[in-house]
């Protein structure tokens, strides 16, 4: 199943609203990149368990 990353559910005080979707590994890695690129933090372990911990499952849009 994909994942998705929304800066909208992390503290921020940018008020980033960048949506990260794509299997697991590639949104931890993508939104961690992101995260030091954009918002100044360091990408260490921790963070990526952060980004991980704030994943959801993409919802499934049926037509």
């Amino acid at each position: 199943m994909r994942k998705v990353a929304d800066c909208r559910d992390m503290p921020s005080e940018s008020g980033c609203t960048l949506t990260i979707s794509g299997e697991e590994d590639e949104v931890v890695r993508a939104a961690a990149e992101h995260a030091s690129s954009v918002h100044g933090h360091t990408d260490t372990p921790e963070l990526r368990d952060e980004v991980r911990r704030h994943l959801k499952n993409e919802e499934v849009s049926v037509h």
